[in-house]
């Protein structure tokens, strides 16, 4: 299983555009290339079903909720409050995203798409807001991962599609190749 986890780390109280608008983004994306989607700390008082709605109505990314609808009902969708001793076991070995890795827990795209094509079973945490990740965070991880090899800093956005894409991509082209 691969999983998508939104960090929120802007308000934790008030809704605001940039919650939902990331939300509709990352839907299309984890459908497209086989992720589940996780929210961690939304400021949403809400059931997933509301929510689901509640996106869908505030947008028309995604051609308005579809795909966070779809993976929804094929329960693909889960939020969740912050963990503060550790990540949900099913989603498998946890991997924050950053552009500063750790060398002892460093993991490059590559290597990454080998373990998935292993069947490993993954979450990959992305951090939405200002300061990205909480750094309390990374010590909850098993890998570090800088997309870009480069130590290049992501938007958000920027960064929830292209982690999918580029190590689907990578995944897709060596199973080819076998």
């Amino acid at each position: 299983m691969l999983t998508l986890g939104i960090v929120n780390t802007y308000d934790k109280i008030k809704v605001l555009d940039a919650h939902y608008r990331a939300i509709a983004r990352a839907a299309p994306i984890c459908y497209a290339y086989g992720f589940s989607l996780a929210l961690y700390d939304f400021p949403f008082n809400m059931d997933a079903d509301e929510l689901v709605e509640f996106v869908a109505d505030k947008t028309t990314i995604g051609e308005s909720g579809k795909y966070l609808k779809l993976l929804h009902e094929k329960k693909h969708l889960f939020v969740f409050d912050l963990p503060k001793k550790g990540f949900q076991p099913q989603f498998g070995s946890v991997v924050v995203t950053t552009s500063k890795p750790e060398k002892k827990f460093s993991i490059t795209p590559e290597t990454f798409a080998d373990e998935i094509m292993n069947n490993k079973s993954f979450l990959v945490l992305v951090g939405l807001g200002r300061k990205g990740l909480p750094k309390d965070l990374f010590s909850l991880a098993r890998y570090h991962l800088d997309i870009t090899s480069q130590g290049v800093s992501l938007e958000t956005c920027t960064a929830i599609g292209c982690i999918p894409s580029y190590v689907m991509g990578i995944v897709r082209t060596k199973s080819s190749l076998k």
